[in-house]
């Protein structure tokens, strides 16, 4: 016999243990684990039973799905795809006395998306044991009880279910009571004490028993209590129920204090023999707050809030009993009847964010579960987005949607949407509920740079400093962080055979352009670049701006005097007849400014003169004229100091000297050379002496000069008079330009060339007469390459040569 519950208990440890099984039928999994399993412990291998492997139930995000008030006492790991015990789980908690006690799973796989159904049986242990309602049983057996009577006793309460369960009573040994249990399947489970000799009041009036339950566990379990019986008088006639079940049905929102059912139960009995009371079977403590019972009129009232979604019915057993302590047991059913009082609730169960703009419409980003506790019509919900997004909900699996993109995106237009999806059941009256979920739209580089202007124009002054600010230029991305951030650059390009680099530079973060040397106004005037705004994007987008520089003339240039040549390169001499009358013009002077505009802008005046008040300055013909007649009294030789001033600010000038000899014959002239000396003090008699001298030596050779100049002079009409006009090829800058019709060598002028002391040490050539423009408007006075001494007119009129 030992040998043979030493097996039983084996196998029902066997039992107990884990059990893994296949897939059902219909694609469902289901697991077995006993309650009471430590934390992390393994319930089985779920990616072995779903066909997969490990790596792809990671990837394709596998969870459990519960409802939103239930806990959630497992878990996937997902290293392993092992199924875990992530909660402390009581069986007798969960199911009570159900004799299947099952955890319901959804399994949620995505890409592509699957619903699977998961079971979990949880197996009882033998973690309970058993109890009794109460500590002492107290009976009172009147002597005349017949030999075989039975009397009701509470059975033991074990949490426990199957073996686990009572499974036998032990009665302590007496002569007078055995001790029957009755369990037969389907049937109320009791014992009863079965007298097995009569009472005798007056030889014992009470009597102590020990009852022991015990359970079929391994090892087992007990509990006792306490029989007291008393003998009394006769009393045959226990209560009767009016019917062995009560059955009622109860809205989940009926008031607290509300009446639920009724029980009456008739004792034949008279007197104290036939007074029923009522009170409640062995009941849990969650039922004892549910329901409240009147001992005196069977009354049970509602004394807590009912809970469709909870529970769905409550199943327990009143006892009547009479005054001696007979009694009997109905059974109350009470079924619970739903009410729409749950509104849908919304999850979200997964959400791609953020979404890039350039998604095409039909992507899926998100996976909506809406969930509603109660049943039937009331739990059928429709869902909808609410306002004008790009966004749609489309049914998946049971209560599954996808939300998906239903246009085009643009985060530059919208960077944010506030999605609100609304659930709707179909209860009468209908509820609801809404959420909102913030959805951002990520940057593509999708715009390139644009510029504020297609084309800029700047002005810089000349000699500015190297490194100088020229101008900014701004472009714009309205793309994000680095697809918005715009560099610049200069596109390479040649500005007169000289890369443009080598002028101007530009800062790459602000676009401001800077000048990389000082410009010279009379080189170049004007540049144009092409700028190149680029954006960080991958790949980068790019756009181009034209900017042209202007550079502005400054009054950098003082004017220069191109005749009378400078002092000390030759020596001229302008003759001037005795009898010039008043007007006559005498000499030119010619001066040129290599600026432009009004820098250009040249005034001539005399500073100084040997005799103010005989010669006259056209102010911007730089003509010298005879201011009055000339008179015997007027000193032979005439020094001119003129200045010749431009129009800039501030003004610049230069000076020359020119020197006039009033003479009709060149024998009258004692020593020309020694006349830039007439102001010098003592030596000038001596110098005066020593040109006499060499005038007297030579002056053969001056006869036979001056006869073939007037020779010459006969071959061509004279205005006023002969003048000598020298200019020398080496006083003739390169490059000078008329600037608009400005400039001083306006009119048409003869002038005849005498030679004068010195002269054979002069590079003056004669000069050809000319009719046209000395330099008409826009030309340009420049020195021809091949070093000559020739002056060409770049743009317009004659050649002037100077040979």
């Amino acid at each position: 016999m030992e040998f043979a519950g030493l097996c039983a208990r084996i196998l029902l440890f066997a039992v107990a243990s884990i059990v893994v099984s296949a897939q059902g039928s219909d694609g469902d999994i289901s697991f077995s684990i006993p309650e009471e399993k430590k934390v992390g412990s393994v319930i089985g291998n779920l990616a072995k039973a779903l066909g997969i492997n490990t790596k792809q139930l990671s990837s394709r995000k596998a969870r459990l799905d519960v409802d939103g008030g239930s806990k959630r006492y497992c878990d996937i790991d997902p290293n392993t795809g092992n199924l875990i015990v992530a909660e402390r789980i009581d069986r007798e908690q969960l199911c009570g006395p159900k004799t299947v006690c099952t955890l319901m799973y959804e399994i949620i796989l995505e890409n592509p998306l699957e619903l699977h159904r998961a079971a979990i049986d949880i197996s009882d242990i033998n973690d309970n044991s058993p109890t009794f309602t109460v500590d002492i049983i107290k009976l009172e057996i009147t002597e005349s009880t017949e030999k075989g009577t039975r009397f009701f006793v509470n059975e033991a309460h074990d949490a426990d279910i199957g073996v686990n369960a009572v499974q036998s009573y032990r009665l302590q040994d007496n002569e007078h009571f055995s001790f029957l249990f009755h369990s037969n399947p389907g049937q109320e489970k009791y014992g009863e004490l079965v007298l097995q000799k009569k009472l005798d009041r007056e030889n014992q009036q009470e009597l102590q028993l020990l009852l022991t339950a015990v359970d079929g566990g391994s090892p087992p379990r007990s509990g006792s209590v306490a029989i007291h019986v008393t003998v009394l008088d006769a009393n045959d006639n226990a209560p009767v129920f009016s019917q062995p079940v009560y059955k009622v049905s109860m809205p989940e929102d009926a008031p607290i204090g509300t009446v639920v059912v009724t029980v009456t139960a008739t004792d034949d009995d008279e007197g104290a023999n036939g007074e029923v009371t009522y009170e409640f079977g062995h009941l849990s403590n969650d039922l004892l707050e549910l329901f409240s019972l009147d001992p005196r009129t069977g009354n049970v009232l509602l004394s807590g809030a009912l809970d469709f979604e909870k529970e769905a019915s409550y199943e327990f057993r009143i006892q009547a009993k009479d005054g001696p302590g007979l009694a009997s047991f109905a059974k109350i059913i009470i079924e619970v009847v739903d009410v729409n009082d749950n509104a849908p609730t919304i999850h979200l169960k997964s959400l791609s964010n953020p979404v890039p703009e350039d998604t095409p419409p039909g992507t899926e980003v998100g996976i909506i579960n809406v969930q509603d506790k109660d049943s039937e019509k009331n739990r059928q919900i429709r869902c909808s987005i609410q306002g004008h997004v790009p966004f749609t909900l489309t049914p998946s699996i049971k209560n599954y949607f996808s939300l998906s993109t239903s246009g085009p995106l643009d985060r530059e237009h919208t960077s944010e949407y506030n999605i609100t999806i609304t659930a709707v059941d179909e209860g009468s009256p209908p509820l609801s509920s809404s959420k909102t979920f913030h959805l951002s739209v990520s940057d593509v580089n999708d715009n390139p740079p644009v510029f504020d202007e297609q084309s800029y124009s700047a002005y810089v002054a000349e000699n500015n400093k190297a490194g100088t600010s020229i101008c900014s230029v701004t472009a714009r991305d309205p793309d994000w962080r680095q697809n918005g951030t715009v560099l610049y650059s200069l596109l390479p390009s040649e500005v007169n055979g000289v890369p443009v680099s080598s002028f101007l530079s530009i800062n790459a973060d602000t676009g401001v352009i800077h000048a990389v040397r000082s410009f010279d106004y009379e080189q170049f005037r004007s540049l144009k670049v092409q700028v190149v705004s680029r954006d960080n994007g991958s790949p980068p987008l790019s756009s181009n701006a034209t900017v042209s520089v202007f550079i502005t003339d400054e009054n950098d240039n003082s004017p220069q005097i191109l005749y009378p040549a400078p002092e000390g390169k030759s020596l001229m001499t302008e003759m001037v007849p005795k009898a010039a009358l008043s007007g006559s013009l005498v000499s030119k002077v010619i001066a040129v400014d290599a600026d432009s505009g009004q820098n250009a802008w040249l005034s001539y005046r005399i500073v100084k003169s040997t005799d103010p008040g005989l010669f006259s300055m056209g102010v911007h013909s730089g003509e010298i004229r005879v201011q009055r007649d000339i008179s015997e009294s007027d000193s032979m030789k005439q020094n001119l100091v003129i200045s010749v001033r431009d129009n800039g600010q501030p003004p610049l000038s230069a000076t020359c000297s020119v020197y006039l000899l009033i003479s009709d014959n060149l024998a009258e002239v004692p020593e020309l050379k020694d006349m830039t000396y007439e102001e010098k003090s003592s030596k000038l008699t001596s110098y005066l002496i020593i040109a006499l001298v060499s005038v007297s030596t030579f002056f053969l050779t001056f006869i036979i000069l001056i006869l073939a100049v007037r020779f010459c002079r006969r071959r061509k009409p004279r205005l006023l008079f002969d003048g000598a006009v020298a200019i020398p090829s080496a006083y003739l800058p390169p490059n000078y330009a008329e600037v608009e019709g400005a400039g001083t060598l306006r009119s048409s002028y003869n002038y005849d060339a005498y030679l004068t002391t010195g002269s054979h040490t002069s590079d003056f050539k004669f000069i050809r007469s000319y009719n046209d423009s000395t330099l008409p408007a826009g030309g340009t006075l420049r020195k021809s390459p091949d070093d000559s001494n020739i002056i060409t007119f770049s743009d317009a009129g004659e050649a002037l040569e100077v040979r």
